[in-house]
């Protein structure tokens, strides 16, 4: 072989060697980013592992074939804004964001890079999205509709607590949704014959003078409103001291009656969040978010802990325990 034959070889052989090292280069890993107005586990009341097990079902490993970049709030709202503009910089090819603090600040840091929300109320109300079936824009997600439930809470607590004439609320005034929830507790209430109390906190400090109050109030019972900034990060707290002043609870999610709480009736949040994984899933293969439809929860789950009930000397119904997933 010639000398020019030996350096066309070479070539081609460099070539070959090319051509599987730039299909590589191409194939970037996907780089995700999570944003959270809460704390990160243990605190997160699972959503990263559910989050991660709905990506490893779509065939997502990550630390393998994608890159998840969490940040965390710790419950100041305030530092979501920084959070999604540093997700932004680095930059990420999805943001998945919780709460409707979390969606607009992700909002506000980018209109261009496909926003993943995961267990927000009414996002139309809020202006999130145009509508639920074309939500136009770079956000697509999964909505919570706890808000809607507050009526059936209230209606089922009762039901287990019949003697309670005054009950309590527990909400931090900061969460958004309120008014929806109150018109459905109003009017509720009224069907009930229930006097409402409203104890608004708005910090770890204020819950204990809270539950003062109610005892001073003689609340027979109370409804915890959903809060990912007070409520929920603290919740080992908010059992305690219910179960201090002797209140049967109404939570939103199961992860409260798991921990030592009454009762809770709402969406299984953990599936919401494994669900979100999907919107990711289709959006890292091409979709479009304003082509997704947003997705409402269909099932919801009564959960009630028989251990605490029986701590509370309360026999709940039989006719309530036929409906409810019993934690004993």
């Amino acid at each position: 072989m010639g000398r020019r034959g030996v350096i066309g070889l070479a070539i081609a052989l460099l070539l070959a060697c090319a051509a599987p090292l730039g299909a590589q280069l191409a194939a970037k890993v996907p780089r995700v980013g999570v944003l959270r107005p809460g704390n990160p586990p243990p605190g997160d009341f699972g959503q990263r592992e559910a989050f991660e097990r709905g990506l490893r079902e779509l065939g997502w490993t990550p630390g393998t074939n994608i890159v998840i970049e969490y940040r965390y709030g710790h419950g100041r709202h305030d530092r979501l804004p920084d959070l999604a503009a540093e997700l932004v910089r680095l930059p990420v090819d999805v943001i998945v964001a919780s709460s409707p603090i979390g969606v607009r600040a992700a909002q506000q840091a980018t209109r261009t890079i496909p926003i993943v929300m995961s267990t927000l109320p009414d996002p139309v109300r809020e202006g999130f999205v145009a509508g639920l079936a074309h939500p136009g824009g770079n956000t697509t997600g999964i909505t919570l509709d706890t808000e809607e439930l507050a009526g059936k809470q209230l209606e089922l607590l009762k039901e287990a607590v019949p003697g309670a004439a005054r009950m309590g609320i527990l909400r931090n005034p900061a969460s958004l949704g309120w008014d929806v929830a109150k018109t459905q507790i109003d009017v509720t209430a009224r069907a009930l014959r229930v006097e409402i109390h409203d104890f608004p906190v708005t910090r770890l400090e204020d819950l204990a003078p809270a539950f003062a109050a109610m005892s001073r109030a003689r609340i027979g019972a109370i409804l915890v409103r959903r809060d990912v900034l007070v409520l929920e990060p603290h919740r080992a707290r908010v059992v305690a001291l219910a179960a201090q002043h002797r209140l049967p609870a109404m939570y939103n999610f199961r992860e409260f009656p798991e921990s030592g709480g009454l009762m809770s009736y709402g969406v299984n949040v953990y599936d919401l969040h494994r669900r979100s994984a999907t919107f990711v899933d289709r959006i890292l293969k091409g979709a479009k978010p304003g082509d997704l439809p947003v997705e409402r929860p269909t099932k919801f789950e009564l959960v009630i802990n028989l251990t605490t009930a029986r701590a509370l000397r309360l026999a709940v119904p039989a006719s309530l325990l036929l409906r409810a997933e019993v934690i004993d």
